[in-house]
């Protein structure tokens, strides 16, 4: 079989490449996840700092929401301060498939 020589070769490389390639494919995926889930906690976290410094008006919880978000990494895109609650937006950047956002809601326990 003089014909069949070399083909497992070429076999070989094209299962390495589709192997590489879900590998590439399966990184970026768990960045954005991992990046959604960061930005997640960033907003949970804000909205919770926020609506603990409520005593000293909006400005101020939203100026502490804004410190918290911005040291895990995401950015302040807005902070609504309703009575005694607070929701706050947090955006932040993913490399390969552009910003992700998330929303978090903070305030007194109903009873």
């Amino acid at each position: 079989m003089v014909g069949d020589r070399g083909s497992a070769s070429v076999v070989a490389v094209v299962v390495a490449g589709l192997w590489f390639g879900l590998v590439v494919v399966g990184v970026q995926v768990g960045e954005v996840l991992v990046d959604r889930r960061r930005v997640g906690a960033a907003a949970d976290l804000g909205a919770l700092a926020a609506a603990g410094q409520l005593g000293g008006g909006g400005a101020h919880a939203c100026a502490r929401a804004e410190w918290v978000v911005e040291r895990m990494g995401g950015r302040l895109v807005a902070c609504l301060v309703e009575g005694w609650e607070v929701e706050v937006q947090v955006s932040g950047e993913v490399a390969v498939f552009g910003a992700v956002s998330a929303r978090a809601r903070a305030g007194p326990a109903e009873p």
